[in-house]
């Protein structure tokens, strides 16, 4: 579950290995003048105990309800990818596109984050798209064809990328003394909204009349609920800042498009993310075609998302224990061939067990956020290395799931396509095994002159 956004600083392992940009407390954000207040010369009016309460309380709740929107419009859709298909007369090769969009948007849009934040705020960007969500949900199951129906998904992936970038930029600002817990509660939301949406879509569509349109489209309610909490949050113009953003560009000498740390980085990151992507759109069909009921291939879904939970809190932990995660790499690769290797000779029989090592190899998600943040001497580089590994990886991630679509169209069967799957893990793991040296973006650039 690997879970999800770009670009991001893995929070805890920069707190152990990097030194840290001085950053106001929760009490000195919420003690901040006003923007009216500064405009008008007035004195700084603090915030009551009661207002910092009350807005604590309202960030909790606004991040777990932003986190559980991040990725059901994605893995609903692969549960009921077969029924839109067949509604939209939707070819192999087009539903292949459709489950590339994920990482194009996320690519794409997610460089507008910084920018309009720095404008607006954060809090009010994130509320915008939360409203991208709601809209985007609402409208693409009621459309009456397949261009519309894709332009209404990238709207609210337009609305997930925005906010992927975003909120672990202000757990970092409001909560710097507890960036570890809540930046657990948030990947643990996602990672619960990703399995839910999974594991009930297709329950809840029978339940709702058989609809493929009625059980998509009920995700949106979960992100109306959401939108609630960021309408007070987005009023706050000038409490939080993404400085990340603007520190990355002082930073000198660090030309990450000849660094081979940073290109071993962007390839892993994107080649796990692939992976990612295509187990989210196509692995219900994949058990559907060798005989698993719809509830059941989406239960097993479900499964593969759910191990992220536990996993995401253990791998980072271990990998900034050790000089070289090479070993971690392998390890999650080798659960990916075995995985793959399963479901190509035997994918109902031993369904459970290929789902779970699936998961697991999936989990290379949280190890590529880790090692970023080890590969980097200062703040300021990992965000320039970051923002490179993810927005470069999210791009060489978007042709996976379209080849997928591709050579199932092509085929008629699954053979083909699960072996691509299985053999984008070798370079994976090639990858992963040079980012995963005992060495920085900054030792690189002072080898070079």
């Amino acid at each position: 579950m690997p879970d999800e956004p770009r670009p991001q600083i893995p929070m805890d392992t920069q707190t152990q290995t990097q030194p840290q940009t001085q950053i106001p407390s929760q009490a000195q954000i919420l003690s901040r003048p006003t923007t009216s207040t500064a405009a008008s010369g007035g004195s700084p009016a603090p915030a009551s105990p009661a207002s910092a309460v009350w807005l604590t309380r309202l960030l909790v709740v606004g991040l777990v309800l932003a986190a559980l929107n991040l990725r059901p419009a994605i893995t609903s859709l692969g549960a009921l990818l077969e029924e839109v298909r067949d509604g939209l007369h939707m070819s192999g090769t087009v539903a292949g596109v459709l489950t590339s969009v994920p990482p194009l948007c996320f690519a794409v849009f997610g460089f507008t984050a910084p920018r309009l934040a720095r404008r607006y705020g954060p809090g009010a960007i994130v509320c915008a798209g939360m409203v991208a969500i709601t809209a985007g949900l609402l409208i693409r199951p009621f459309v009456g064809g397949t261009a519309a129906f894709l332009a209404a998904s990238a709207f609210a992936l337009m609305g997930i990328a925005v906010s992927n970038v975003l909120m672990p930029v202000i757990v970092k600002r409001y909560f710097p003394d507890r960036v570890g817990t809540m930046t657990g509660l948030y990947s643990m939301a996602l990672a619960l909204g990703t399995a839910v949406a999974a594991a009930a879509t297709v329950p809840m569509t029978e339940a709702l009349g058989g609809s493929w349109r009625t059980g998509l489209g009920i995700w949106a309610v979960l992100a109306a609920v959401a939108v609630l909490p960021w309408l007070g949050l987005a009023r706050d113009r000038g409490a939080v800042s993404p400085s990340g953003a603007v520190a990355a560009a002082s930073v000198p000498g660090l030309r990450l498009g000849r660094s081979r740390t940073a290109w071993a980085l962007a390839c892993f990151f994107g080649l796990q993310a692939a992976g990612a992507y295509i187990a989210m759109g196509w692995m219900p069909q994949v058990f559907r075609d060798a005989g698993v009921p719809a509830g059941t291939a989406g239960l097993l879904l479900a499964v593969t998302m759910v191990m992220g939970v536990p996993l995401a809190f253990v791998i980072p932990g271990l990998a900034a224990r050790m000089k070289n995660q090479g070993p971690i790499v392998v390890g999650l690769g080798v659960c990916g061939l075995t995985a793959y290797s399963g479901l190509y000779f035997a994918p109902a029989e031993g369904a459970w067990v290929w789902v779970v090592l699936l998961g697991i190899s999936n989990c290379s998600f949280p190890l590529a956020l880790t090692m970023i943040g080890m590969r980097s001497r200062s703040g300021a580089g990992v965000v320039r290395l970051s923002a490179f590994a993810q927005s470069t990886g999210y791009l060489i991630s978007i042709p996976g799931p379209l080849l997928v679509g591709v050579l199932y169209q092509h085929t008629g069967g699954w053979g083909l396509p699960i072996a691509l799957m299985g053999g984008f893990l070798v370079p994976q793991m090639v990858a992963g095994v040079i980012a995963g040296r005992d060495r920085t973006i900054e030792d690189e650039a002072r080898m070079r002159d």
